[in-house]
Formats: C-alpha cells, sequence, structure tokens
C-alpha cells in the first residue's frame, strides 16, 4: 500500500529566482480557484505534499514547489535562509495575480522559508495566512532528541555529524525504514507512510542534504517570527525529534497574530503525512477564513 498519488498531469512551470536560479513548480486544481502554496521541508520534494495536493487541489488552485536541490529543481552552491526567502518569492509572482492572497503552508525547512521571507515585500502582498508544521527558528541541533543523549555539548556535536553526515543513504531497505520511522515519524505510523517518506528522503542527493544541513545548524530567524503579521497556525507532534513541541510552542509565542497551536499526541516531525486530514483541514480552514475571494478577474 502507498500513499494515493497526487491529481495526475499537473500544469509545470519554471520560476526563476533572485540570482537566475530555476525552481520547479507544480499548480493543481482551478485557474480560478482560491490559492494555496505548499513549501516542503529538508531532503523532501513536491510529492511530500500528495495527499494535501489530492485533496485541496478538488476546489483550490494548488501551488507546490521543489527547494533547490531537491525534487526537480536543480542544485545550486547557494544555501541560506535568504535563498530560501527569494526562492518563495520568486513562486509567489511566478503564480499568484498582482494583488492575488493565497494561504500559504510550510513543513520543516519550508516552514523556516515562510519566516525568512515574512518581511520580504512580495510575501506581504500574497500571504493571507500561514500554516508552520513541525518547524523551528533556531537551536535546531541543540534541541533536537534524535540521539537519547542528555541535552548539552556532547548531544549537540554528535547530532550534527548524524544530521550533516555526507555518507549515501542507499536503497530503501526494512533496515533503512526502521531508522527513519524512529528519527522522523511516530510509532505508530502506519508502513505505507513510513514507506512513502522513505522513499522521498532516500531521494535526496547526499550533497544537498549535507548543504542544507548546515544551513540548519546555523538557523537563527527568531528575529523573523515577529515580522509573520498575518494569521498563523502551528502544528507539531508531540513525538518530534527533528523539530520537537518547544519550537512550536515558542514560535506561537513569538507571532504577531497567532490563530492555533495544535499539539497531536503520539505523532512525530513527518504531520502532513502522518496527519493528512489535520494538515488538509488546517489549510482550508485558513483558506475559508482567511482568502475565500478567487483570483482576479474570475
Amino acid at each position: 500500500m502507498s500513499v494515493t498519488p497526487a491529481p495526475a498531469s499537473p500544469r509545470t512551470l519554471t520560476a526563476v529566482s533572485a540570482d537566475g536560479a530555476p525552481l520547479h513548480v507544480e499548480v493543481h486544481g482551478p485557474d480560478t480557484a482560491p490559492a494555496v502554496v505548499l513549501s516542503h521541508g529538508w531532503t523532501c520534494s513536491t510529492a511530500f505534499w500528495a495527499a494535501q495536493i489530492r485533496d485541496l487541489a478538488v476546489d483550490h488552485r494548488v501551488i507546490a514547489y521543489d527547494q533547490r536541490g531537491h525534487g526537480r529543481t536543480p542544485a545550486s552552491p547557494a544555501c541560506s535562509t535568504d535563498v530560501l526567502a527569494d526562492d518563495l518569492e520568486a513562486v509567489l509572482r511566478a503564480t499568484l495575480a498582482p494583488g492575488e492572497k493565497a494561504v500559504i503552508a510550510g513543513h520543516s525547512m519550508g516552514g523556516m522559508t515562510i519566516m525568512a521571507a515574512a518581511a520580504r515585500p512580495a510575501f506581504r502582498a500574497h500571504a493571507a495566512a500561514v500554516l508552520l508544521c513541525s518547524t523551528g527558528s533556531s537551536q535546531l541541533v541543540a534541541e533536537s532528541t534524535v540521539l537519547p543523549l542528555r541535552p548539552g555539548r556532547l548531544r549537540t556535536r554528535l547530532t550534527r555529524h548524524v544530521l550533516g553526515s555526507r555518507a549515501p543513504l542507499g536503497p530503501v531497505t526494512p533496515l533503512a525504514r526502521r531508522i527513519l520511522k524512529y528519527a522522523t515519524m511516530g510509532a505508530g505510523s502506519a508502513p505505507h507512510m513510513v514507506d512513502a517518506c522513505a522513499r522521498i528522503v532516500h531521494a535526496c542527493p547526499r550533497g544537498v542534504r549535507h548543504a542544507w544541513s548546515n544551513v540548519l545548524h546555523l538557523l537563527d530567524l527568531d528575529h523573523a517570527v515577529r515580522e509573520l503579521r498575518v494569521p498563523t497556525a502551528v502544528i507539531v507532534g508531540t513525538a518530534d525529534r527533528l523539530t520537537p513541541p518547544v519550537h512550536a510552542r515558542r514560535i506561537a509565542a513569538a507571532l504577531p497574530d497567532c490563530v492555533g497551536l495544535t499539539e497531536l499526541p503520539g505523532l512525530g516531525h513527518m504531520t502532513p503525512v502522518e496527519a493528512p486530514d489535520l494538515v488538509t483541514g488546517k489549510i482550508r480552514e485558513l483558506a475559508t477564513t482567511h482568502a475565500p475571494q478567487l483570483k482576479e478577474g474570475a
């Protein structure tokens, strides 16, 4: 059994970022429907949002893109939170009409992308509301609980080496699935969910994985959270080892307009896959409440 695939034949386009980097973008659903933009996390791709795309594209225009070096977007030597913000701005400009608003949802590094872009002109022009899933704004490595050690410099150093390893992940084997499930998912995650996540993560090139791990290690976006001035909902799994609930609570407390913090008992880091209906429901709720208008000229 596998995760239900996204609708076939999305409309694809290439957005060009500030430095000329091309970004693979997919658009699903009716052209005149309210817009939703999806930003995936580290080592993932648009495939990570398959459940959300499938359900939301019935009555929303769902825009998903691959981060640099992920999925069908080529790798780039430029890796930073500023670049992430540049890329999101490029996607918004390429897919939304002037003045058109969208709900923007980000998972993990995708949430960090949103925070990095919070004060940018294109983001403020187009963001109606935001959903942050399983993400953090700083101290990611220090507060990770992937390694069952006491907090401190030893755990931080070892965690950085594990997450930033250049070693190839290899094929998706039963052992690989167990390791990925332990590190990124809740104990009750269904086998088909674990397999889907493993295939997505293992497809990420090791050089890309390593390069972006350095950005995550040095992440400091606490100031950017306070710039996120649109209605923002936050979701986290209580068993998230990569971005434990302390991150979500800190973000929710700092947001100028937090419209809810949801902690999901027993779920891990991959909340859009582990709780697809709940995440989709939150996006739909934000769209209904804050972005009900149709595209200009519809």
